[in-house]
């Protein structure tokens, strides 16, 4: 990795749930085990089916929300809501990451799958708010999930961001590619690293490949 591929970045975008906290931390166990309860609850089934319907959803559509409303019409809202009804309490304040993300140079925003009041959460917890120029849900998205390339158009139209000045942060490695095909940079922050032709950079160490950049 070299600082100067990453000269004409002005925009730097950056996923959530398991990119700006580490997997280990296992924030989305809670999330996983509440959208199991809904599907069992809004389409009467037995956990087992519920969770397994859960997770082919989420291979499918790209979120279990993005199929439970093209199979079943549900209501995103609530939905929403109620997944992210969680105990955020397990999440520690990270001061170097904080301090690492508010040295970039330019335009700083998140773009989750997610809601934008559960990123709020996520990011007081681990001491990073106040530090992005605009935070974006998959509701500013209408419900479309990433990996969709028209999710991530709408957002970067929302926001006036020009990909070919961006770099995409995140654990998904499906969610880099349409980001790389809009001529972003992709960064894909993970454990493990994945070798394809849509991912730049692998980290498992976000803060320290941050300030490396800037160093």
């Amino acid at each position: 990795m070299h600082a100067q591929d990453f000269s004409h970045i002005r925009n730097w975008v950056f996923d959530l749930d398991n990119t700006l906290y580490p997997p280990a931390m296992r924030l989305f166990d809670q999330i996983e085990v509440k959208m199991t309860d809904f599907v069992m609850r809004e389409l009467g089934l037995a956990q087992p089916e519920a969770n397994r319907l859960r997770q082919s959803y989420w291979d499918r559509y790209g979120t279990t929300m993005a199929g439970l409303i093209a199979e079943h019409g549900i209501e995103p809202e609530g939905y929403l809501h109620e997944v992210h009804d969680i105990d955020f309490s397990i999440l520690v304040p990270d001061p170097d990451l904080a301090t690492a993300i508010a040295a970039l140079p330019g335009r700083r925003i998140i773009y989750t799958n997610a809601s934008r009041p559960y990123a709020e959460k996520v990011l007081a917890a681990r001491g990073l708010d106040g530090l992005f120029a605009a935070i974006y849900g998959v509701e500013h998205a209408g419900y479309r999930p990433k990996p969709e390339r028209a999710a991530f158009e709408t957002i970067f139209a929302l926001d006036g961001l020009d990909p070919t000045t961006g770099v995409m942060f995140e654990d998904d490695p499906r969610n880099l590619a349409a980001p790389h095909d809009m001529g972003m940079r992709t960064v894909h922050v993970a454990p493990q690293a994945l070798v394809a032709p849509h991912i730049h950079y692998h980290t498992d160490d976000l803060a320290g490949f941050l300030t490396r950049l800037q160093g």
